[in-house]
């Protein structure tokens, strides 16, 4: 596969504005890893599930990244904050730090990813069960 083949996620109607996100396996700089797709204002973002405080997934429960106020995106662990639309740390322990962006695209309803030299599609071995 070559680096700009686009992966499938999942359909659009999957990805409600300020909802639950869906997360997809990729492979991060040689490591299994998730990806997550979220909507807001409209438009899909795509980051690495990875916090730029401490390297922990972000999500309190599989697909949960938004915070009470659906404005921010927020690490589970210690309370970073993120703007959804740049992945820029808005708050808490991040300081200056920013989400590891994933280029991702709609098209017929559909939503996608595009690996890149550091996130690819991952080995065999990181089990769908994983990613709900």
């Amino acid at each position: 596969m070559s680096d700009t083949e686009d992966v499938y996620i999942c359909d659009s109607a999957a990805v409600e504005d300020g909802g639950k996100g869906v997360r997809f396996p990729v492979l991060a700089f040689g490591d299994d890893a998730t990806g997550f797709v979220v909507r807001f204002g409209g438009r899909i973002y795509a980051y690495l599930n990875r916090c730029a405080h401490v390297p922990v997934e972000l999500d309190w429960f599989k697909g949960e990244f938004f915070e009470s106020s659906k404005l921010y995106l927020m690490c589970s662990t210690h309370g970073a904050i993120y703007l959804p639309e740049s992945g820029a740390c808005a708050g808490g322990p991040c300081r200056g730090g920013k989400l590891r962006p994933i280029t991702v695209r709609e098209a017929d309803n559909r939503i996608y990813w595009q690996p890149d030299q550091h996130v690819r599609p991952p080995t065999a071995g990181l089990h769908d069960s994983q990613m709900r």
